[in-house]
């Protein structure tokens, strides 16, 4: 009864010391996670020493883009699982050791069937203490199948996470270009934006001093001041548009917000490389390199395999043992021996699980196959719009810089008038207004152009990064590869289109 109530009272305690509650971090953990996060989000960064042009913004998004280092994280992981998934075709060696004692001899001794009396004393034939240790080698036959086939789907899961690296690759690329031109624009805008928002500040407060006087029509002076009204919501607007441009492309960098560095601004210039492939080749190349189409046959090659494993799995089990064994009982007459053996075994219901477990891989390949002809679909509208897109934006682009080429005459003409007194403040601000418009227009045109022209290959699923690029290069040597490959690109294009 004691013994009961101890046993009871003890396993009361190791259950209440089991017992867990919810520990939420403290604010001191907060604080220190937030600090470190912080610190090491743009830890061991080559610092900005000059000027960035496009090919260092490309190589720096390509070494430092947090989204694309996620994505060679997973390929790293995927690699690691396969490596582990090897391990599992391997034979199990299993080594144990053990020590049992008591308080005092296992004893016993026998009945007479016959006589129904005790035919031998109490005895025993094994110490009190013992120690014990065996080695065992044992290899599953269909375990190491199914094992294989595995390690084939892990296979293609790390194939699937590098077309995932692709595409986000060519992704982040895309938006350094667009976010660099807009900053390009900024950089060259921005001052002289500002300088005249000061110009029509001052203006419009001495018109509205006029006003308040009385020296001039009230019309026309609440004319006027609508007009600069209008002008300072256009030149916020601008300001609104490019001054997030610069912070999407530190981003992109992964630049902390609010590191200074500057853009090497390049020429203005309508020239854009051109583009001479034929429709239905850049079709087909599309089909041949899309990263989602590569993934698609990658999971039906997944999926193919999964059948294999169902058939594995209604296979008999045969297993083979072998191992060494060590015992210290004094009373054994061997007191080590090997052991071997072979057990067969077979679940027999695995049977009637097979025809549904074939029909389940079977639709999910009719799914796969069918999501196949989407992506076929999808890809070749992505090229039809993308080419379409380019050549649209490239028409675009000639009359934004023939109108912006007008526009720098027309204020050359009110400059020399509103000098000689015949075109009033009001014009010149107005004129001034519209010429930064068009430079404006002009550099958006040319950023969306560009963007065109890279879109134009992502469509096609060319990388718009050297195959033996890895991102652990230094940006140096990222941004000549990165230069090399794009001039490489439109050398070829012009000579294809001679």
């Amino acid at each position: 009864m004691n013994k009961g109530i101890a046993l009871l009272g003890a396993s009361t305690f190791f259950l209440g010391a089991c017992a867990t509650v919810p520990e939420p971090f403290t604010s001191a953990e907060l604080q220190e996670a937030a600090s470190r996060n912080f610190a090491e989000v743009d830890a061991e960064q080559e610092p900005v020493t000059a000027p960035i042009d496009l090919y260092e913004a490309m190589a720096r998004a390509l070494k430092y883009n947090l989204d694309y280092k996620v994505e060679l994280m997973e390929i790293a992981l995927r690699e690691r699982e396969l490596d582990l998934q090897r391990y599992d075709m391997l034979p199990q060696l299993v080594a144990n050791a053990g020590y049992a004692g008591r308080n005092n001899f296992s004893g016993a001794s026998s009945l007479s069937l016959i006589t129904q009396q005790q035919s031998l004393e109490p005895s025993t034939s094994q110490e009190r203490d013992l120690f014990t240790a065996d080695l065992s080698l044992s290899w599953d036959v269909l375990d190491f199948g199914l094992s294989y086939v595995r390690a084939k789907q892990g296979a293609d899961e790390v194939l699937i996470s590098q077309e995932r690296r692709r595409k986000v690759a060519n992704r982040v690329i895309e938006d350094v270009r667009s976010s660099y031109w807009r900053a390009v624009s900024a950089e060259r805008l921005l001052t002289k934006l500002q300088e005249l928002e000061s110009s029509v500040t001052t203006t419009l407060e001495n018109s509205e001093r006029l006003s308040e006087r009385r020296l001039s029509a009230p019309l026309t002076a609440l004319t006027y001041q609508r007009e600069l009204l209008q002008i300072q919501s256009q030149i916020r607007t601008l300001q609104r548009e490019l001054v997030v441009a610069k912070s999407q492309l530190a981003a992109l960098m992964n630049l902390r917000p609010g590191t200074d560095f500057s853009l090497a601004l390049p020429d203005r210039t309508d020239h854009l490389p051109a583009v001479e492939y034929d429709g239905e080749d850049m079709m087909m190349t599309a089909l041949l390199n899309r990263a989602e189409l590569r993934e698609v046959g990658y999971r039906q090659r997944i999926n193919a395999r999964e059948l294999d494993a169902a058939l594995l799995s209604a296979l008999p089990s045969f297993r083979g043992v072998l191992g060494v064994n060590v015992d210290s009982n004094d009373f054994l007459f061997n007191n080590d021996w090997v052991n071997y053996g072979a057990r067969a075994s077979w679940n027999v219901l695995n049977l009637f699980r097979l025809p549904a477990q074939k029909r389940a891989v079977r639709a999910q390949n009719d799914l796969l196959e069918q999501r196949e002809l989407a992506l076929t679909m999808a890809v070749v509208t992505q090229v039809h719009v993308a080419r379409a897109r380019f050549g649209h934006l490239r028409e675009e682009l000639e009359t934004v810089s023939r109108q912006m080429t007008v526009q720098d005459k027309i204020l050359n003409q009110i400059r020399a008038g509103h000098a000689t007194g015949v075109m009033s403040r009001q014009t010149l601000l107005r004129e001034e207004m519209n010429t930064l418009v068009a430079e404006v227009q002009y550099d958006i045109a040319y950023a969306e152009a560009q963007n065109a022209y890279a879109n134009l290959f992502a469509s096609m699923g060319i990388d718009e990064f050297s195959p033996e690029v890895t991102g652990q290069e230094d940006v140096a040597t990222l941004r000549a590869s990165l230069a090399k490959l794009w001039q490489d690109r439109e050398a070829a294009v012009r000579l294809s289109g001679q």
